[in-house]
């Protein structure tokens, strides 16, 4: 019998189903095989106090009542359990002194005497216990004794598994430094419907680059943990948010406008106070962008809009906030600028495609390449795709981009296949207009098929942002079309946007790129190296091929190496080179499988 529910809970850990379903299938074992017995299950969390965790045929109503009680000699038999690490018995609850506090609960539900064990974990730290309810006054049978021992093993498999779910969702989903929420969870938020009229206000810490060239950077990070701290003391749990370097978030809902304008006051109000950070007193300076549905009437592109009132603010009232006003919607020259020599730079066919080699980090061989954005001006000077990224924020120019750089990628790899010239797969950046454009797949094909190149040699890649407003799952149908059609899919920049690691699931990928700046922290910051060593192994385990962006140090692709990565870019390799200069290395260095 217990050879056929641990098969049973195994296999369904083992599915990925949650572990709360799984010991709900171990409660109801228990009671099938001892009738007239309640079977439940209780954690102990790490404020040492009971969590309900399965009982299929436990009343809510007592549920709810035992729901964050501490642990104790006189809580119940759980609780007597929890704390002492041994099986406790009361045949009579309504005359048991542990139970003084909740007999007048369970009495009316019928349950009389109650048999609990603890659930030790290796290290022998009580983490939940395993009770049986009977409806007589009694104590437990040998049989019954020996099927909640049998099961014991099973539920601290399942408890395990619990924590280290949690584990990874605390590292995905949280903020190292500040232990808020972080730009992932953020995006949940954002994604998740709104109960009220919502709000977001975001709020950039000024100036702290300054306060790290000059005082280092545990000062930076005690100011940025101080600002965490204050917007922790003023909002509800959960909605703050750490979603970049200088850059926090917070999502309200119900509030009206005026109520929105004073939260955003209070925080702004810590640019009053002297701090001490690390030992140095200095004042600190917030600005902040907000934007509220409960004001403009619609929740559409809040986000766009409390990032546009942050930037108007950063550009022209450091210090204060700013509410975005429709009236006025800021267009920053530079941003204009950018996409008028985007375009005319298309219009004129300036537009080339450059090469960034991606390697082995064992041999340094070249097994495929990213094709990057340039811009060749008059006078033959070339400019790099930051001088005009701004621009790809117009889906038109992104589209035209896009179409473009696709022609000279076809082009560069027809020349090579005639030359022979050994490479695997090229990598061309996509946008999420591309994405949301019906004939893109069609417009794809034709460009590489017409020109007898294997859909399988390029890699199309994303960045997590694309996912920002697929509310309807367009872009993700639209992925999943490429891949079917046989493009390759690459997760961009991972660790930068708003996608959670549930992306991986619900929109497959081929390859991850792992962000520069978790690279850069690689060894010295715990939470990016915890982060890059358990997304390695996460995608060991499904099959996904892991590029590390941005190397530039020797240092840095041993660390990598150690921990299992094969594949990475940067300048410790090369820099991005026309498609003549990248042919020629990649003779000398391709590697042909």
């Amino acid at each position: 019998m217990l050879v056929e529910v641990q098969n049973v809970v195994l296999r369904m850990l083992a599915e990925g189903q949650e572990p709360a379903k799984a010991v709900e299938a171990l409660c109801l074992f228990i009671e099938a095989q001892l009738p007239s017995t309640t079977a439940t299950i209780l954690l102990v969390d790490n404020a040492a106090r009971l969590q309900p965790f399965a009982g299929p045929n436990l009343d809510p109503s007592f549920a709810k009542a035992i729901a964050g009680q501490p642990i104790g000699p006189w809580q119940g038999s759980c609780g007597a359990a929890a704390v002492t690490g041994e099986a406790m018995t009361d045949i009579d609850l309504q005359n048991a002194e542990r139970w003084r506090n909740y007999a007048h609960l369970v009495e009316p539900l019928g349950l009389r005497a109650c048999f609990s064990s603890p659930v030790l974990s290796r290290a022998g730290k009580v983490i939940g216990t395993i009770a049986l309810y009977f409806n007589e006054c009694r104590g437990p049978t040998p049989l019954e004794q020996s099927i909640v021992e049998g099961c014991l093993p099973l539920c601290l498999i399942a408890l395990e598994h619990r924590e280290r779910i949690a584990e990874m969702e605390r590292l995905a989903y949280s903020d190292s430094l500040t232990n808020l929420p972080n730009r992932t969870a953020f995006r949940r938020m954002v994604e998740a419907a709104p109960r009220a009229p919502r709000s977001i206000l975001l709020i950039d810490v000024d100036n702290l680059k300054q306060v790290n060239d000059t005082f280092g950077h545990f000062v930076g990070d005690s100011l940025i943990a101080a600002t965490a701290k204050h917007l922790m003391d003023i909002v509800v749990e959960g909605q703050a948010f750490r979603i970049g370097g200088d850059e926090f978030a917070v999502v309200a809902e119900g509030l009206r406008p005026e109520q929105v304008a004073n939260l955003a006051e209070r925080i702004r109000h810590f640019s009053t106070k002297t701090l001490t950070c690390a030992g140095i007193k200095m004042v600190p300076s917030v600005t902040i962008g907000l934007a509220s549905e409960a004001q403009l009437g619609s929740e559409t592109n809040l986000l766009q809009q409390a990032d546009q009132a942050l930037y108007h603010g950063k550009e022209f009232a450091r210090g204060t906030w700013t509410a975005f006003d429709p009236k006025v919607v800021t267009t920053i020259g530079k941003r204009n600028q950018a996409i008028q020599l985007l375009s005319n730079a298309l219009a004129e066919r300036r537009v080339e495609a450059w090469y960034q080699p991606i390697c082995r980090l064992d041999t340094r061989q070249m097994v495929g390449t990213e094709a990057l954005a340039r811009i060749r001006l008059d006078d033959g000077t070339i400019l790099a795709a930051g001088n005009f990224h701004e621009a790809t924020k117009d889906a038109r120019v992104a589209g035209e981009l896009t179409r473009q750089m696709i022609q000279c990628i076809a082009k560069d790899i027809g020349t090579w296949r005639a030359s022979s010239v050994p490479f695997q797969h090229v990598g061309v950046n996509v946008s999420a207009s591309d994405l949301s454009d019906d004939d893109f797949l069609l417009d794809l094909k034709e460009a590489f098929t017409s020109a007898n190149i294997p859909l399988s040699h390029i890699i199309l890649e994303i960045t997590e942002s694309v996912y920002l407003g697929d509310r309807n799952g367009r872009i993700a149908r639209q992925i999943k079309r490429l891949r079917e059609a046989g493009f390759k899919i690459a997760l961009d920049d991972f660790g930068t946007g708003f996608a959670s690691l549930t992306h991986l699931l619900t929109v497959p990928v081929d390859i991850i790129k792992i962000d520069k700046s978790f690279v850069d922290l690689l060894g010295a910051n715990e939470a990016s190296t915890a982060i890059i060593e358990g997304l390695l192994h996460i995608a060991q385990r499904t099959g996904i091929k892991v590029v590390a962006e941005g190397i530039e140090l020797e240092s840095q692709e041993k660390l990598l190496l150690e921990r299992g990565c094969r594949l990475g870019q940067g300048y410790l390799y090369s820099k991005a080179l026309p498609g003549p200069e990248a042919a020629r290395l990649l003779k000398e260095r391709g590697q042909n499988h």
